[in-house]
Parts: C-alpha cells; sequence; structure tokens
C-alpha cells in the first residue's frame, strides 16, 4: 500500500531554517545535501510508515501517536492516519526536545 505524505507549515518551517543556517554558517552545498537527504527520508515513508520509533520523550508520557525517523542529526516528527502520512516537524535531536515536542505537538 502506498501512503500519502503531507508536510505541513510547522515541518516546512523547521526544514526551512535547518536549510537557511547550514547555508549561511556552513556552505550551500551542505545545506543543499541535508536538504536532499530529509526530504529522501520523508518520502521513503510511502511505502514504510511504521517503521518509525515513537519518540521517547512522548512515549515516556503515554503518547503513542507520533513517530519519528532520523538523518542524524535530525529528527522527523510524523503521524499516520490511514494512507496519509503528516509530517509535524524536523529538529535538531542534539537540542534538549522534551518540553518542545510536547508543546508543538500538543497544542
Amino acid at each position: 500500500m502506498k501512503y500519502n505524505i503531507h508536510i505541513i507549515s510547522d515541518a516546512e518551517d523547521d526544514i526551512f531554517s535547518i536549510y537557511k543556517y547550514v547555508a549561511m554558517n556552513d556552505s550551500v552545498e551542505k545545506a543543499e545535501y541535508l536538504l536532499k537527504n530529509i526530504e529522501d527520508r520523508i518520502y521513503k515513508l510511502v511505502s514504510l510508515p511504521n517503521r518509525g520509533h515513537y519518540p521517547p520523550e512522548l512515549e515516556r508520557i503515554g503518547i503513542q501517536e507520533y513517530r519519528e525517523i532520523h538523518f542524524k542529526p535530525y529528527r522527523i516528527i510524523y503521524t499516520i492516519e490511514d494512507t496519509e502520512v503528516f509530517i509535524h516537524c524536523v529538529l535538531d535531536g542534539r537540542r534538549d526536545l522534551s518540553d518542545l515536542l510536547q508543546e508543538r505537538l500538543l497544542r
């Protein structure tokens, strides 16, 4: 079964911010590389969205509707509803994400 991928606006903003930061502080080439690989990871969810695991910060408080995959160090957080996959955020895994995940995903 194939799933449809939807990148919500918060996740689009995250991806743009990552690209912009890396382009300004490293190189455009590195930013392009990250963008391509993050997008590749996201679009692989078309065929196997259940392969992601539960974010531990959310699982600890009993929330198991969200899953995550990685393009290290970035975490791609998403939900699955029927045949639809919704990408909610793309975050730097080096940051303390407990409060950010709870705030953003539970609003």
